[in-house]
């Protein structure tokens, strides 16, 4: 038998003027029955503000959450444990990651650390791109004990290029180091991170100027890298190698003259077929992937079925993709077909307000 699947879902509950609204709750589990397509609402706290993105341990059950939310000096990310006999998430701590608008965060491979990347504002108070936080047996996160600011030449779009912007933090497929997509740089860096937890950048590359690299998809094998372009609404393809990587292949996510921004991006589970999600044209592209040279194929591009889709996620099985539209106050519930990685809509809509993050897993 299968093991229960739940989905970890952020709502806004704080208005920001980039937001167009914050009709959320906050952080939600849902319990998930993917072969009948229903779901029960198990647990929720309205006590965190704006947690844009979610990480879940699903060896302990504790969920990482960021705070995301505009005026801060500081974003901070807080942990969560979920229980699914008592049915409650209980509050365990929570720490400021170092800069300001909060915007990713990840549990390392071996569970011993978060890394937060901050979009970040302005440049008051510590103005760290990357932190990484230690995490202790009990779940909760003790300080910081690493930071980096990421520095170089501006993109040229002056009015979101302004300063650097790290958008998302992903570690490689084999471990020891993790990647970091800047906005305002036009950069892909990868930062070894060691036993102790420091960060020591070791490769660059620079994707199109003026691209805006937000978030990353990384192929198993660790040589294929995806970069979703929020700017162009474009994706690359770079090649990394040991200590070096390339960029290989950027292709346009959306229909000509269409105005949108790129969002998201995920490969399915066997690397084949690679997503990316658009704000504006509210649609998901799909693209095949050549298993030999990493080289992507537009298939499709489809509506997202609601307005805004900031954050999707495929489901471990990959029969299903969860459209988390930010602006359509639902989570959209797509068919996959794992032999063409076309999308069908199931009709199927989880209602929330304001929906920014969808987080399947299981305990």
């Amino acid at each position: 038998m299968s093991q229960p699947l739940y989905l970890a879902v952020g709502s806004l509950n704080r208005e920001a003027p980039y937001f167009q609204g914050a009709r959320g709750e906050g952080l939600t589990i849902f319990a998930f029955d993917e072969d009948r397509l229903e779901w029960t609402r198990l647990a929720n706290t309205s006590t965190i503000d704006n947690p844009t993105f979610l990480s879940v341990d699903a060896a302990s059950g504790v969920v990482y959450a960021n705070s995301e939310v505009f005026g801060w000096h500081e974003g901070t990310v807080s942990a969560f444990r979920f229980s699914p006999a008592t049915k409650a998430l209980t509050y365990l701590n929570k720490q400021p990651t170092l800069g300001s608008i909060a915007a990713h965060n990840m549990v390392s491979r071996d569970r011993r650390f978060v890394l937060v990347a901050n979009y970040a504002m302005g440049g008051e108070g510590q103005d760290q791109s990357v932190a990484l936080f230690p995490i202790r047996q009990d779940g909760c996160l003790a300080p910081a004990s690493a930071s980096v600011r990421l520095d170089g030449p501006l993109g040229p779009v002056a009015d979101r290029q302004e300063r650097p912007h790290a958008h998302m933090v992903s570690e490689v497929p084999e471990g020891g180091a993790v990647l970091v997509a800047d906005l305002g740089l036009d950069q892909l860096v990868e930062y070894t991170l060691s036993i102790d937890g420091t960060l020591v950048q070791s490769a660059s590359v620079a994707l199109p100027a003026g691209a805006g690299p937000r978030h990353i998809a990384q192929h198993a094998n660790g040589r294929f890298v995806y970069v979703s372009n929020e700017l162009d609404s474009t994706v690359s393809f770079v090649l990394r190698g040991a200590g070096n990587m390339s960029l290989v292949q950027t292709l346009s996510t959306i229909r000509p003259g269409v105005e949108s921004h790129g969002a998201d991006i995920h490969l399915s589970p066997e690397g084949r077929f690679l997503y990316c999600s658009n704000r504006g044209e509210d649609s998901i592209a799909c693209f095949m992937v050549d298993q030999a040279t990493g080289q992507l194929t537009l298939q499709d591009i489809i509506p997202s079925g609601g307005r805004t889709p900031r954050n999707f996620a495929l489901t471990p099985s990959g029969r299903h993709v969860l459209v988390a539209n930010q602006n359509g106050d639902a989570i959209v519930i797509f068919r996959r077909n794992k032999e063409t990685g076309a999308l069908v809509d199931s009709g199927k809509r989880i209602e929330i307000g304001t929906p920014v993050c969808v987080r399947p897993f299981s305990l």
